[in-house]
């Protein structure tokens, strides 16, 4: 197997999760779900949860909020879901230092794609919406793009979901 890496973004609720998971079903019989969710509060378990129930029994599940590379998942149809998620435990960790966080989130990123293997990655447009009220918050919005536009060029195929329709970016 090549190295293969599928960008899915979008808004929030524009089906970006169900079209990569559909995708990944399309293309192995057995894929994997790299989660990279913290469970931050109650809601946020429900929502996860729901995410869990939508996967049926053939899915592995790998949950790493930091660390990608430290997962061998070569050969495997991967579904990564989502940046956003991952970029903020980055960001945490990183005690919000945007410009360390983009180095680590970048140099992380470089080392876990360069295998072979089939990737869905999953991230959100967050730059669309409203404007941040903080500065933190405004500094997390401009990192995810500066993120996002590092993974979609590294991407093979990218796709734009709206209202549940994939536009394809390249």
């Amino acid at each position: 197997m090549e190295r293969r890496i599928i960008y899915v973004t979008g808004g929030a609720r524009s089906g970006k999760s169900r079209y990569a998971q559909s995708l990944a079903e399309s293309l192995s019989d057995h894929p994997v779900y790299l989660a990279t969710a913290r469970i931050m509060d109650e809601d946020f378990e429900r929502r996860v949860e729901r995410h869990r129930r939508a996967r049926g029994e053939q899915w592995t599940t790998v949950e790493e909020p930091l660390h990608l590379s430290d997962h061998d998942l070569t050969g495997q149809v991967v579904l990564m879901d989502c940046v956003t998620l991952w970029l903020t435990n980055l960001y945490d960790e990183y005690s919000y230092d945007m410009d360390e966080t983009l180095r680590a989130a970048t140099a992380e990123w470089d080392r876990f794609s360069a295998r072979d293997m089939t990737l869905i990655v999953v991230s959100n447009e967050l730059g669309m919406g409203l404007h941040a009220s903080s500065e933190s918050a405004r500094h997390f919005v401009d990192l995810q793009g500066w993120v996002n536009q590092h993974i979609a060029a590294s991407a093979d195929e990218a796709f734009f979901m709206v209202s549940g329709i994939a536009v394809r970016l390249k």
